[in-house]
């Protein structure tokens, strides 16, 4: 009887690992940075949100957009337009591990898209950004899939 219990959560916790959520994408409600248009903030310096009419399915995760321009452009080259450390928080990727981030935090760097947390943790990503990007690029190595 002992045994069969070990063996049988040995089993559940097994399965309960394989399920975890390991996504490389923040996403909310099956959408990457919560329907945004990650184009448009490069292109237009706006957070705009995306239409389900322009949907494109990317690294297991649908990124929605204003219109078929900026999807047509992102498929050409998702890496480009897509948020640095799959749209969770830079400061949080910096620090060793995935926060969720807020939409208005947004902000474009050498070309490159970043998220924070919130607009505090914002203030103090930027005061520093080229040596938190440095760490975050280590990092990212190693936790972007992760739970």
């Amino acid at each position: 009887m002992k045994n069969s219990i070990l063996v049988s959560l040995f089993f559940f916790f097994t399965a309960a690992a394989a399920f975890a959520q390991k996504s490389e994408i923040f996403e909310k409600e099956g959408m990457a940075i919560k329907g945004y248009d990650v184009v448009a903030f490069h292109t237009e310096a706006k957070a705009l949100k995306g239409s389900e009419t322009f949907t494109y399915r990317w690294k297991d995760t649908n990124w929605l957009f204003e219109n078929e321009a900026n999807m047509d452009m992102f498929k050409k080259n998702p890496e480009k337009y897509a948020p640095q450390y799959g749209g969770y928080c830079a400061y949080g990727t910096a620090d060793g591990h995935k926060a969720p981030t807020e939409t208005d935090t947004w902000t474009v760097k050498d070309n490159k898209l970043y998220f924070n947390y919130n607009k505090k943790v914002q203030e103090m990503w930027s005061k520093d950004m080229p040596r938190y990007i440095e760490k975050a690029d280590k990092n990212w190595i190693d936790i972007k899939n992760k739970p």
